[in-house]
């Protein structure tokens, strides 16, 4: 039934607009006969007149017909452009030029001015009918948001979370936002309402509707779409320029800011359409009440290693690292946490350090060692090669043996995806890591393994923090190629695996993420813009520099 009032208030719009052409084409038929003899009905002949008037029924057919022809009353003039212009313009041109012919063909001219003046008036008020219709559409699209003095959001989604967020900022009095419509690619529900609150069409009608409508905010509320179906809605969603939120549980309270506890900013991770890795518990059992260390547990994937492993109640962390301030706000972090139930030690030092190994071993005498500690940016281990021999090789050797040595019951390395088939100096050196501990793992008790990663989104040096400043400063972005792409996995995720390849160790192994498909480095700097509400290209440029060394 709704959708029968629908298409009767389209075809009622339609009626209208022909009949407004037909009175007007009428009009402008006798407007331009008057033109041409200054304006001045006296002057006409009457052969003209009655010309015009066996005439005018063909004038006012002919370009009905060209106006249907080119589809001109099915076209929705809110969102007119060029294109529809264009085709005003070749219309009322073919229409008169088939007047023209008829004239001839019954060899009875009207004044050759005539027929300039109908083409010209004809296009100018067929587009100004069309035109003003726009112009209307949009001051009374403007007045209506002018009048809300609330968000307007759009809701993505039909089901329970959607009607439960539409339900929370009714009950909160708009202060979060005004629900304006809502969007549902069952086709079954278009054209209902929820609470008074329509449901306007499908996902890919988004842009259209936000515009439209005015939308300043966007939910998506499916917590059952597959991760294909979000990544593709997420997408269309962040193109409006809209603020996109995700709404998840909703049975937190509201804050007393300007956003809910239920709902969160878009994230990249959102974007990588493949299954989040979560740890298991039987996976992490290993870790119970042991001592473990962490060596470069200061840094990004170590930090959240340290926090990962925290959650498996050891006995005792150690955090190893040569920076003291990272890993001391880690240790800030813990203590907070969990308080006196785990015991967290900072030790300052490098993995280069033989002497400083043994003291850590001697003094903690950890049973499970995760080695994080290691030069990991591309680009500059090419200009300090030495460097990352030294750090990540050598580093790791000794780390390695010292873990022998003292009877330790696991170890495991983290890899890199950059180790196989090695183009880069960073690359190549821990594909030697990777043989090192392979190859102490045949003469020893200690259970070696190690992990490969794909890029770490967020991690220190990986290109999320790079874009994140490029934009804060206004750009450029810059990218190496146009075509580029690169696997992903979140900083959680690269530490449950880390955790969860400890548990499933059982010597020599290299455990591997299935990152389901690489992501283009263009579409992730594009989503970063639009993430922080900027326009790619307008707002922030994105530079083509080249491929680096490595």
């Amino acid at each position: 039934m709704l959708k029968i009032k629908k298409d009767m208030s389209k075809i009622t719009q339609q009626v209208i607009m022909f009949l407004s052409d037909l009175f007007a084409i009428s009009a402008v038929a006798i407007l331009a006969l008057l033109l041409r003899f200054d304006m001045n009905f006296s002057l006409i002949p009457q052969e003209y007149l009655e010309m015009l008037e066996s005439r005018l029924i063909v004038i006012v057919a002919v370009h009905l017909a060209m106006l249907l022809i080119f589809r001109l009353y099915s076209c929705v003039w809110q969102f007119a452009g060029v294109g529809e212009l264009i085709r005003i313009l070749a219309a009322t041109a073919i229409a008169q030029a088939v007047i023209v012919a008829y004239s001839l063909l019954l060899s009875s001219m009207l004044p050759p001015a005539f027929y300039v003046f109908n083409w010209l008036l004809t296009m100018l008020v067929i587009g100004g009918l069309r035109l003003g219709y726009r112009i209307i559409s949009k001051i009374s699209l403007r007045m209506l948001k002018h009048r809300d003095e609330y968000e307007r959001v759009m809701l993505i989604g039909a089901g329970r979370m959607g009607t439960m967020m539409i339900e929370e900022l009714i009950n909160e009095e708009f202060i979060y936002g005004k629900p304006v419509i809502l969007v549902d690619d069952d086709a079954e529900k278009k054209g209902k309402q929820i609470k008074g609150v329509k449901i306007a069409g499908n996902c890919d009608d988004i842009p259209k509707l936000a515009k439209s409508y005015y939308i300043d905010k966007i939910i998506f509320c499916v917590p059952s779409a597959s991760l294909e179906a979000r990544k593709r809605i997420l997408d269309i969603a962040l193109s409006t320029g809209c603020r996109v939120k995700v709404a998840q549980s909703i049975h937190g309270s509201l804050r007393n800011d300007a956003e809910m506890n239920n709902v969160r900013d878009v994230d990249v991770a959102d974007l990588l359409a493949r299954p989040v890795v979560s740890l298991d518990s039987q996976s992490c059992s290993y870790i119970h009440d042991q001592v473990v260390l962490v060596t470069g547990g200061g840094g990004s994937i170590g930090s959240e290693l340290c926090r990962q492993v925290a959650r498996c109640s050891p006995k005792q962390i150690i955090i190893f690292d040569i920076y003291e301030n990272n890993a001391y706000e880690l240790l800030c972090e813990l203590k907070d946490t969990y308080g006196e139930t785990i015991d967290i030690q900072i030790r300052v030092g490098s993995v280069r350090d033989t002497k400083r190994l043994e003291q850590i071993f001697t003094e903690f005498k950890p049973a499970i060692v995760f080695h994080a500690a290691a030069h990991k940016h591309v680009p500059m281990m090419e200009d300090s090669p030495c460097e990352a021999v030294k750090n990540n090789v050598f580093g790791t050797l000794y780390t390695a043996k010292a873990a022998s040595k003292f009877g330790v019951s696991r170890f495991i390395l983290l890899s890199t995806d950059k180790a196989v088939n090695p183009t880069s100096v960073m690359g190549a050196s821990k594909r030697i890591t990777e043989m090192i501990i392979q190859a102490v793992n045949w003469h020893n008790k200690t259970i070696f393994a190690a992990v490969r990663f794909g890029n770490v989104l967020g991690s220190n040096g990986s290109v999320i923090p790079i874009f994140k400043k490029q934009i804060e400063k206004g750009g450029p972005v810059t990218v190496t190629h146009p075509d580029i792409t690169r696997y992903f996995m979140t900083i959680p995720e690269a530490a449950q695996l880390v955790v969860q390849a400890g548990g499933l160790a059982e010597g020599g192994e290299i455990f591997v993420l299935d990152m389901g498909e690489p992501v283009k480095i263009m579409d992730l700097a594009y989503n970063l813009i639009k993430l922080s509400g900027l326009v790619p290209d307008v707002d922030i440029k994105i530079e083509i520099t080249g491929l680096r060394p490595g």
